[in-house]
Formats: structure tokens, C-alpha cells, sequence
């Protein structure tokens, strides 16, 4: 039985790398190589993406309960 690399369906579709842009790898998904992907390892693990927090302390101060009134 042989098979024909134009009716095999690929698992995923190419999508562009995203740190270089270039059509990804199917071993390396989603990224094109394992360099890219070591790349953006290396950045989680520095703390790059991380997203901005609120400050709570600023929250509590302004809103206090007000004490009861007599």
C-alpha cells in the first residue's frame, strides 16, 4: 500500500513560529525549530510573561468600613 504525500491530511496545520516566523515543524509544534522553542522556555522560566497584577494594598485602603453610627 503506498501513500502519497499529497493525500496524507498533516496533523496540524503550518502555522508561522512564533518567535521567527517561519512555518513550523511537526516535531517541534508550534514553534519551527528546537532552538525557537528552547527560546521561549527560556523566557517562562525568567518570568517574562507574566501579566501585570492590581496591588491589593491600594483595594483594602479605600474600601474600609465605615465604623456604625449611634
Amino acid at each position: 500500500m503506498s501513500t502519497n504525500d499529497a493525500t496524507v491530511t498533516p496533523l496540524r496545520p503550518k502555522r508561522p513560529c512564533p518567535e521567527c516566523g517561519r512555518p513550523s515543524a511537526r516535531e517541534t509544534y508550534p514553534f519551527c525549530s528546537t532552538r525557537c522553542k528552547e527560546l521561549d522556555l527560556n523566557r517562562w522560566l525568567k518570568g517574562v510573561y507574566v501579566l501585570p497584577g492590581v496591588d491589593n494594598d491600594a483595594d483594602t485602603e479605600e474600601k474600609a468600613p465605615e465604623p456604625p453610627r449611634d
